[in-house]
C-alpha cells in the first residue's frame, strides 16, 4: 500500500449516510421491534449485566410479547446478531465524502472508525457483556455473523474479501478489530483518540505481516 501522511486524527473526515431504499411498512415494523428488543438488551446489561438480561426481562423491557421475541431472537446470542447487523447496515449505508481516495489502509481505517463510532451509544452494554464473557456455544453462533461484518469492512474499503486472500485478510482484520476494541472499551475521549491510535498501530503491523506474504505486494 502507498504510505500514509499526517496523523490518525486529522485524517478522519465527515462522513454523510446514504439514503436507505424504501422498504414495506411490515418491514419497517419488523425492524422498529427487533432494535426495541436490541436496545432494551444492551440497557438491561449496563444496568443489571449480561447474565441479569434474560429473555423474559429483555421482553418486558422491550415491551413485547415473550413468544413474540423468541419467533424472532431464540437466544441472546441472536441478539447480539441482530446488533451486529443493525451496525452493519449503518455502517455500510455511511458514505464517506472522499470513499474514493486514499489508500486501501486509509479507506480501511476509515471504515473501522465509522463502526466503533455507530457502536459509542451502546458502550456501556457492550463493554458489560465484554465483562460477563459469551459463552463457547454462543460464540460459535456468532462466528458466521462475525465474519460477514469483517467481509463487509474489507469490501466497503474496496478491498477484496473471497478466495484463500480474502480468508487470510479475514482473519488478519479480526485480530486488529480485536485489539482496538478492547482499547474502545475503556477510550473515553471524545474524538476516540486512543482507538484510533490503536487502530492505526494494527493496521500497520498487518500491512507488513501481509506484504511479507508470498506474491502480495499489497498488505490488506
Amino acid at each position: 500500500m502507498a504510505g500514509r501522511s499526517g496523523t490518525a486524527s486529522n485524517r478522519r473526515k465527515p462522513t454523510k449516510t446514504a439514503a436507505l431504499p424504501k422498504t414495506p411498512s411490515s418491514a419497517r415494523a419488523d425492524g422498529a421491534a427487533d432494535d426495541r428488543v436490541i436496545d432494551a438488551a444492551l440497557s438491561i446489561a449496563s444496568r443489571d449485566g449480561w447474565r441479569g438480561a434474560s429473555l423474559a426481562a429483555i421482553a418486558a423491557e422491550a415491551g413485547v410479547g415473550l413468544a413474540a421475541l423468541y419467533d424472532r431472537f431464540p437466544d441472546k446470542a441472536a441478539i447480539l446478531a441482530g446488533l451486529m447487523r443493525r451496525v452493519d447496515r449503518v455502517m455500510l449505508a455511511a458514505e464517506a465524502a472522499d470513499a474514493a481516495e486514499g489508500s486501501p489502509r486509509d479507506r480501511l481505517f476509515d471504515v473501522m472508525m465509522r463502526r466503533f463510532e455507530t457502536l459509542q451509544p451502546w458502550r456501556a452494554g457492550i463493554a458489560a457483556i465484554a465483562a460477563a464473557g459469551i459463552d463457547p456455544l454462543s460464540a460459535l453462533a456468532l462466528v458466521g455473523s462475525w465474519r460477514r461484518t469483517l467481509g463487509g469492512m474489507l469490501e466497503a474499503a474496496g478491498i477484496g474479501a473471497d478466495g484463500l486472500a480474502g480468508r487470510l485478510r479475514i482473519a488478519g482484520l479480526a485480530v486488529v478489530y480485536a485489539r482496538a476494541f478492547r482499547v474502545w472499551l475503556d477510550d473515553d475521549g471524545a474524538d476516540l483518540g486512543k482507538t484510533m491510535a490503536a487502530l492505526d498501530r494494527g493496521l500497520a503491523q498487518a500491512e507488513r505481516w501481509a506484504s511479507a506474504l508470498p506474491g502480495q505486494d499489497r498488505p490488506i
